[in-house]
């Protein structure tokens, strides 16, 4: 068990501050008015005195023993004394994260470096959790896994964190922290995927009332959102569940949207997109159900028997299973010559 920092003479404590706080050997000379070779000499025997095995492990032991705090060092205690939440700039938030791809953040329109990809994964969960206190555990089991950190590294990356997405010149962060552990303040950040959210919300309620151009108008404003994978490369196992979870979310906008748009007649609109959502998914099938319904309503019977065929061969090939029977009913009705039933469009168009 490493000793605490309280053993340390008062240099080298200053000397751990400032490499908790992610300074290198020059800066630290720079900013406590030392040679160079001095701060090597004093991290050497930090290690030694505390048991520590390198920088990474003396990093954590600052956060660790409240050495450092997430949020002040030697490059802004000089700012003023104010709290350390956040506060929401006028105009709303200025700082904007996207996760619906690959990941970014900006403020002010500027982008933003985030850092490592693994780091990028904390601020992913931290944003995913809308607003709500992610514990450091929650944390480490969504981003690592099975393969946690032999250091605690996760108050090392929120710090980082908080520099990077740090609104303005003082030393307030879009980032809190309280006994349960982290979140993102109400307020600073403006997510993505919450404002797929709201947008769905509206999308519901303009269904419910019959509100077809509305609906075609918000699922079109929630799919402009999208920027590809979402998540694209994070690791962990949190991001892989997100991905596939807002990944099948974005189907079934799409899959809404094509459903009014037949409703209202504009049916080679829907086409065209259905198309690619198909060629996207191939082993979709209330994807290619809903493009068989959209073909043979403009005529097409024999492409709409095409798609069927594709997908069944495709989900023998891939699968080893038959088309269910939704997909084989609608098959069966443009067979006929037809037009799908209300129960078999509603099956199809589910979300």
């Amino acid at each position: 068990m490493p000793t605490t920092a309280t053993t340390l003479r008062q240099q080298e404590r200053r000397v751990l501050h400032a490499v908790g706080c992610g300074l290198r050997d020059d800066e630290i000379a720079a900013d406590l008015a030392i040679p160079e070779a001095a701060v090597a000499g004093h991290l050497a025997r930090i290690l030694a005195t505390l048991g520590l095995r390198d920088r990474a492990a003396a990093i954590v032991h600052a956060f660790d023993s409240g050495l450092v705090v997430p949020g002040s060092g030697p490059r802004t205690r000089e700012a003023s004394p104010a709290p350390r939440t956040a506060v929401t700039p006028t105009g709303g938030p200025r700082v904007r994260i996207s996760l619906l791809g690959p990941l970014q953040a900006s403020h002010d329109g500027r982008p933003l470096n985030l850092g490592h990809l693994r780091q990028q994964s904390v601020l992913a969960a931290l944003a995913l959790g809308a607003g709500r206190t992610v514990s450091r555990q929650e944390l480490l089991d969504g981003v690592w896994g099975m393969e946690s950190p032999l250091t605690n590294v996760v108050p090392v990356y929120v710090y980082r964190l908080r520099k990077a997405l740090r609104i303005g010149d003082g030393p307030d962060s879009v980032i809190e922290h309280d006994r349960c552990g982290y979140r993102l303040a109400p307020g600073a950040v403006e997510v993505d995927v919450a404002r797929m959210d709201r947008l769905l919300t509206e999308v519901g309620r303009a269904d419910r009332a019959g509100e077809g151009s509305e609906v075609v108008r918000l699922c079109s404003q929630a799919l402009d959102l999208f920027c590809g994978e979402p998540l694209a490369g994070l690791p962990g196992p949190l991001a892989e569940v997100e991905r596939l979870r807002l990944t099948e979310r974005r189907i079934a906008v799409m899959q809404r949207k094509a459903q009014w748009q037949l409703r209202l007649g504009r049916h080679f609109e829907a086409i065209a997109e259905l198309f690619a959502l198909s060629a996207a998914h191939p082993l979709n099938e209330p994807v290619a159900a809903t493009l068989m319904r959209a073909l043979h309503r403009t005529g097409r019977r024999t492409d709409a028997l095409a798609v069927f065929d594709h997908t069944r061969r495709r989900l023998a090939d891939d699968l080893g299973v038959p088309p269910s029977r939704m997909l084989s009913r609608t098959y069966e009705t443009i067979l006929r010559g037809d037009h799908p039933s209300t129960a078999d469009c509603a099956a199809a168009d589910r979300w």
